[in-house]
Formats: structure tokens, C-alpha cells, sequence
């Protein structure tokens, strides 16, 4: 399982909209920070999501999941880290951790199918993102 990519990250200061009442950030929203990683993860590589899509490609999610370890709260600065590999032609599995202050909060992966936008079948995943090799 050939790593796709060196480890991407983003900061983000978390607003008030993504807590709930206990003032923690509501748990759902760790996969929308897994999703913010992911663009970056593609990014990083030279092939936004945007250009994927414009090759008649997408990414569906197949599989999530995260461990919650620590709450990051309103205000707090955390970063998104996030990496992932190929698993099989036609996967790719996408792993993601929740940082404040060095400390994990959350971590977890998606796994996505690479598929034809037009027929929704399995492709394999395009070269310029396994690296060429």
C-alpha cells in the first residue's frame, strides 16, 4: 500500500457555529475537518478536487470513522493533519488527525472509491496521484 503523499495540514481556529451546547465542538464536524484535509492532501499533490471532477472522476466516501479522544472547544487553534495511500487500483484511504497544542484530539480515515462520474464504475486511481509509479 504505497503512501500517496508526504503529510498535509491545515490550521483552523474553530467558530461558534461548529459547537454545541456543552460548548465542545459538535462530533460531526471532525469529518467535515477530515474532508477540509483531504482537499489539502490533493491539493498539495498538484490535482485539486476540482480538476479530478473535470477528468469526469470523483471520490465517494465508502467508509468513515473516528475516535474522539479529547473535545477542541470554540476559539481554540487546532490543526488538521492528514495523509493517505492507495489501497487496491480503485481506493483510497485517507487518514486524518485532530491537533491542539501537539496533543491528538481525534483521529481517524475515509475510504473512497475511485469512480467514473458518468458510468459511477471503478476506475483506477490516476497516476498523478499514486505517484507516477
Amino acid at each position: 500500500m504505497p503512501d500517496v503523499t508526504e503529510k498535509s495540514s491545515i490550521d483552523y481556529r474553530v467558530p461558534y457555529a461548529d459547537t454545541d451546547q456543552m460548548g465542545f465542538v459538535y462530533y460531526a464536524n471532525y469529518l467535515v475537518y477530515f474532508e477540509r484535509v483531504r482537499n489539502e492532501i490533493l491539493r498539495d499533490l498538484g490535482v485539486p478536487y476540482i480538476e479530478l471532477e473535470e477528468r469526469g472522476l470523483i471520490l465517494p466516501v465508502t467508509e468513515a470513522h473516528c475516535d474522539y479522544r479529547q473535545p477542541a472547544k470554540y476559539d481554540d487553534v487546532i490543526q488538521i493533519v492528514g495523509w493517505a495511500e492507495i489501497v487496491g487500483r480503485t481506493r483510497i484511504k485517507c487518514y486524518a488527525e485532530v491537533h491542539r497544542d501537539g496533543e491528538v484530539l481525534a483521529s481517524g480515515h475515509t475510504m473512497h472509491a475511485c469512480l467514473s462520474a458518468e458510468t459511477l464504475r471503478p476506475v483506477r486511481v490516476p497516476e498523478d496521484i499514486v505517484g507516477g509509479d
